[in-house]
């Protein structure tokens, strides 16, 4: 076995200095730190959803 360093972009594994042949079984193992900080990473990078609510027109007139 050996070891390759990888980063996940677009939820694809992309290796780095790395040339496997075509069709190459591989695993992958992600470190409970690194999980951890991607995970924080991601929380902190998602854009903030901001939600309107607007009443219908039919009954924004009835007062």
């Amino acid at each position: 076995m050996r070891a390759y360093r990888g980063v996940v972009r677009g939820g694809v594994v992309v290796l780095e200095k790395a040339k496997l042949p075509e069709g190459a079984v591989v695993t992958v193992t992600i470190g409970e730190t690194e999980l951890l900080r991607a995970t924080l990473q991601g929380v902190f990078r998602r854009s903030r959803r901001v939600r309107i609510r607007l009443r219908p027109s039919h009954l924004a007139q009835r007062d």
